[in-house]
């Protein structure tokens, strides 16, 4: 039989085996949060984005330059035409542009290429839907003929260019709010890197150590 002194020591020999066998094992438990494994590749819903003014602003474009383009495809005759292809070209590409952004917002897919100024970006795109749905509503309004689809395109148009506009100020004021922002970051850091060189010019200690 083991005595005491014999079962510590076996004791002690297989704690020791097991650590060094969990050491070399190359199934390591992880420590990554459940919630950032979680999604496609680590892409989230940022609902507190849909939920705000900007992303129910663009839910409502996305919906409203849809509609308007159905309308218009409806249209079977058309004589003039050219007030009806530029409509479409305006609600198509409006779609297009502003449900890409709305998808690369809502998913934070824009945090990911930091080198474009999306601020900008939105403010180009909501300033330039709602000039050119403007005109393209106008025009269509000169040209129909007064159909059930015709109307509907006009009226869902210029929804969409109010929509835009309302857009187009609050982007203003989110690029001017950014560029206040980054300005004055830059001349934080511009102080402190001269603070930093004038601690280093009057303790010539450094220098001599730096020599």
């Amino acid at each position: 039989m083991r005595n005491g002194d014999d079962l510590e020591g076996f004791d002690g020999e297989a704690s020791s085996a097991s650590m060094i066998s969990a050491a070399s094992s190359p199934y390591q438990p992880t420590t990554e949060p459940v919630s950032q494994r979680r999604g496609l590749g680590g892409l989230r819903c940022d609902l507190d984005y849909l939920r705000g003014t900007l992303g129910r602003l663009k839910l409502a474009e996305v919906l409203l330059a849809l509609t308007a383009f159905i309308c218009i495809e409806t249209i079977m005759e058309c004589s003039p035409c050219e007030g009806l292809y530029f409509f479409e070209f305006v609600s198509c590409s409006a779609l297009v542009v502003t449900g890409a952004l709305l998808l690369l917002f809502s998913l934070n897919l824009h945090t990911r290429i930091p080198q474009i100024n999306w601020n900008l970006t939105d403010l180009v795109n909501t300033g330039l839907s709602t000039f050119f749905f403007f005109i393209a509503s106008v025009v269509l309004a000169a040209l129909n003929h007064k159909t059930g689809a015709e109307i509907a395109a006009v009226v869902f148009g210029f929804l969409a260019m109010a929509v835009y506009a309302v857009n187009t100020f609050l982007a203003v004021q989110k690029w001017q709010l950014s560029s206040r922002q980054q300005s004055s970051r830059q001349s934080s850091d511009y102080i402190r890197a001269r603070t930093e060189s004038r601690e280093v010019v009057h303790r010539p200690e450094i220098q001599r150590l730096d020599a």
